[in-house]
């Protein structure tokens, strides 16, 4: 049997993987060291676990114990692996959520089981016996807060696939009368509900509560859209975390706690960093965010009674030829095109014209945190071209000719120039200050937050329309042939 001293002194040396993982995810030049820190510590978090089930199982039921366990494992390992190998760039938002739901959902079912059979979990010594209150809070607290990070990840995956016609799945913000004061209501009985379980373990209860917190999770995803969902992700992912950090405390198990509080402090930091840098407080988020209200979507409307100036790919390419510093800003519609590699290709034709290029990236960009810096580092971009906002904003009154590629809300004027947008006060990537504008976009759809967008109607700005990719392509045609 392997002793404790040594597990603890692996649970230590996997805690520090993670804490190591989560630094070098910090940066892209470090973001490999990163996931290979993840990696290994989850590999010892996972080995030695396993070892301390048979070690610790009774005889007779050791080799049926690890049995299930590695079931587990193949399966679980082979579902992720087939899903990782198969995702597109694009879908990558889609499966965060997904994964997020699956940690939700486990947390809800090992408290199910923890409740129908504590014993089991050496919670009690015998069948029957009360489970100790402390437990029962642990208890409370994982499943609910799995249910919400279930539920609400389901929402967050249809919102971010936009294929699904239902309404609750639409990226439009679902919002009815008195909706704040009923989700108030339904989470007052879900604590409620959460007392009376603490007070008497009784069942009744502790499912109605479980039943409300699946409800409460959709409740709070489906009145926020547009450019808040990236936050949704980042919540989601904190939520996940304290759901598994709360279930370790009842499976009297450090790593899980250590794990799932690493998971849950750095989502919440993120999340805050994020709604600061769309100048929104978590709560706003939380309690409906952008576009929580019906009149929401309707500038989108307005675009097909303007007039706005269009060119082609060879005016493109004559701009950037001619211009000495460019800066480009990549959006969604690039990951949808999959041109991050033909726009690196497009890039290196531009610097051995002589042009200086830097990609710009704003926080919220695409789909989920860090959706473009993953992007650009798939087709290799080099680290150095790659700026943040808030180092880049500076530039763009000095930059020639500003390429916009499929990004919308983050480069949209109104932010900054209409208080009764619901955008107002957000941070953008300052694009409208440079002396030439080219935006490529499939048509004047609005943006994921469902506003027009004043940047497309600049005397100085360019709209080159059709796919990013054939854009770009046609763009190299022309700059090798100039």
């Amino acid at each position: 049997m392997i002793s404790m001293n040594l597990v603890t002194l692996l649970y230590l040396i996997a805690s520090i993987c993670f804490i190591q993982a989560l630094k070098g995810l910090s940066h892209p030049n470090t973001s490999r060291l990163g996931n290979a820190f993840g990696m290994v510590g989850m590999l010892i978090a996972v080995v030695t676990t396993a070892v301390l089930i048979v070690g610790q199982a009774r005889t007779g039921m050791s080799v049926a114990g690890l049995g299930w366990v590695l079931l587990g494992l193949l399966i679980g390992g082979s579902v992720g692996t087939l899903m990782a190998k198969r995702v597109e760039m694009t879908k990558m938002p889609e499966l965060v959520a997904f994964m997020h739901s699956m940690i939700g959902l486990a947390a809800v079912a090992i408290a199910i089981a923890i409740v129908a059979e504590p014993q089991a979990f050496k919670l009690v010594m015998a069948a029957g016996d009360p489970i100790p209150v402390g437990n029962r809070l642990e208890l409370f607290i994982g499943t609910f807060v799995g249910a919400v990070t279930f539920s609400g990840s389901v929402i967050a995956f249809g919102k971010l696939s936009g294929k699904y016609k239902f309404r609750l799945f639409q990226g439009a913000p679902v919002v009815f009368k008195g909706q704040h004061l009923f989700n108030l209501l339904v989470a007052l009985t879900m604590l409620g509900c959460g007392i009376a379980f603490m007070l008497t373990q009784s069942w009744t209860p502790f499912v109605i509560m479980t039943a409300l917190a699946f409800v409460l999770g959709v409740l709070i995803i489906i009145p926020i859209g547009g450019a808040d969902m990236p936050v949704v992700v980042s919540m989601l992912n904190s939520y996940s975390g304290w759901a598994a950090a709360g279930i370790g405390f009842s499976l009297n198990n450090p790593m899980l706690i250590i794990a799932g509080s690493l998971v849950g402090s750095s989502g919440a930091i993120l999340s805050y960093i994020m709604c600061k840098a769309m100048n929104r407080s978590f709560i706003n988020v939380i309690m409906g965010g952008f576009g929580a209200t019906p009149e929401a979507g309707g500038a989108a409307g307005a675009q097909a009674q303007r007039n706005v100036r269009s060119g082609s790919s060879d005016d493109a390419a004559f701009l950037l030829t001619n211009a000495e510093t460019v800066i480009i800003v990549p959006g969604y519609g690039l990951a949808v095109a999959r041109a991050q590699h033909a726009l690196k290709e497009l890039v290196e034709k531009l610097i051995a014209h002589g042009v200086t290029v830097k990609y710009a990236i704003h926080p919220v960009a695409g789909r989920m945190p860090g959706h473009m810096n993953v992007l650009l580092a798939e087709a290799e971009v080099p680290y150095d071209q790659v700026f943040e906002m808030d180092d880049i904003n500076s530039e763009f009154s000095q930059t020639d000719v500003v390429l916009v590629l499929g990004a919308n809300d983050v480069v949209n004027p109104a932010a900054k120039n209409d208080p009764k947008s619901v955008i107002a006060g957000m941070p953008i990537l300052e694009a409208y200050k440079a002396r030439n504008i080219i935006v490529n976009k499939r048509s004047m759809a609005a943006g994921y937050a469902g506003l027009d967008n004043e940047l497309f109607y600049l005397d100085k700005t360019m709209m080159v329309f059709g796919d990013a990719k054939k854009v770009i392509e046609d763009i190299i045609k022309a700059v090798e042939n100039s």
